[in-house]
């Protein structure tokens, strides 16, 4: 069949470029590389109570039938999102089928024509991808650099219009790079400029607070920003997304968020799912064992080129997609699942291996992958 030339030679490219991205299959070995950082993916518990709970609901049904402002608008949605405010500490909740969906429902329709966004240099892809939806202008800061972002902000108001609005944008914790922001300085500073702050706690649930409320329960900030975006693909081991804000907000994506209203909702056993991980969240040992692995893996990579963070994502910087991959290889065939990011995806120059660290990673797997990255990097 005939392809465009234009896609031959994109593809080309990225096959040049040696970062050509392909579909792998999952070999068995130790997993670094997943986000399922609590084992609840693949958690027996969990499956089995979900599938206790909807057999006492009387509730057999494969799928939702519809988008939610149609007929499937089922009933567990209400209870979850009920639980996930009670949890999170929000006057209101609103379940999205993913985080993608969150992030480009939230930013194609908040923010305004004539508005301004304000976002990390290294912000998600879905967020970014939102951002080029929205009406509003845009603009990146220096990551996690708030003096950066203050003297933008400034820049701004000083040519505002009365009814410019300016928000912005960050993620608790870097999926590529494991860092955070000076989340309470950063609150400050929105609060003192008086614009609207979004945090992506997609890697921090599960990982931070009490119970794995976030970063920002457990530093007591989740009243002090405007929206906040939580997803279950990671260390809830489910999937869907949760936007938390305001009823106001709420009633404004159920109305205007594209992501929502023109697709099909999560099935009863999605959703129940996402129930189910969330009262095991309250009583699971994992984040404990999870810390305790971070621990032992940063005081083994000390003096090792690793990013610093206090995170489950742990990154080696590598410079090159020929060396991250051939390295990577290496490491696949003895054994540990450690996956190479390579160029477009992070800057030139800052490809990196991705450790991953999960509750049910052992001491002695931690210490055999890092003994076979230092040994290749003598």
């Amino acid at each position: 069949m005939k392809t465009p030339k234009k896609i031959q030679a994109k593809l080309q490219g990225r096959v040049q470029n040696n970062a050509l991205r392909t579909l792998p299959i999952t070999k068995g070995n130790v997993d670094f590389s997943s986000n399922d950082y609590l084992g609840f993916a693949t958690s027996e518990t969990i499956f089995k109570k979900t599938h206790q709970f909807l057999l006492d609901r009387n509730i057999q049904q494969n799928g939702a039938t519809g988008s939610r402002l149609l007929s499937g608008n089922h009933k567990l949605y209400q209870e979850v999102e009920a639980q996930l405010c009670t949890f999170h500490n929000s006057e209101a909740a609103l379940l999205f089928n993913s985080g993608y969906d969150a992030n480009i429902g939230f930013f194609s329709s908040v923010p305004q024509r004539g508005d301004i966004i304000m976002y990390d240099e290294f912000i998600h892809a879905s967020i970014r991808d939102g951002i080029g939806m929205s009406n509003a202008k845009s603009y990146k800061f220096k990551h996690n650099e708030l003096s950066d972002l203050q003297q933008k902000i400034q820049k701004i108001k000083q040519s505002n219009t009365t009814d410019q609005e300016i928000y912005v944008v960050t993620e608790s914790v870097f999926s590529m790079d494991g860092d955070s922001p000076d989340l309470k300085a950063l609150v400050k500073l929105c609060n003192e400029q008086d614009v609207y702050l979004i945090v992506d706690e997609a890697h921090a649930l599960g990982v931070f607070g009490e119970y794995g409320k976030g970063l920002l329960q457990e530093l007591n900030l989740e009243n002090e920003v405007f929206a906040r975006i939580y997803t279950f693909g990671k260390a809830l081991g489910c999937h869907g997304a949760v936007i938390l804000g305001s009823e106001t907000l709420k009633n404004y994506l159920v109305n205007f968020a594209r992501s929502l209203v023109y697709t099909t909702g999560l099935s009863p056993h999605a959703v129940a799912t996402i129930k189910i991980a969330y009262d095991e969240l309250s009583q699971t040992t994992a984040i404990k064992r999870l810390h305790k692995n971070i621990q032992s893996f940063q005081e083994a990579t000390r003096n090792l080129n690793f990013i610093p963070g206090n995170a489950a994502i742990h990154c080696c910087i590598l410079s090159g997609n020929d060396i991250v991959k051939s390295t990577a290889k290496i490491v696949q065939e003895k054994g540990f699942d450690v996956k190479p990011i390579v160029s477009p995806t992070v800057p030139k120059g800052k490809e990196r291996l991705r450790f991953c660290l999960h509750s049910y990673n052992t001491e002695t797997e931690i210490k055999a992958v890092i003994n076979t990255l230092q040994t290749l990097q003598k």
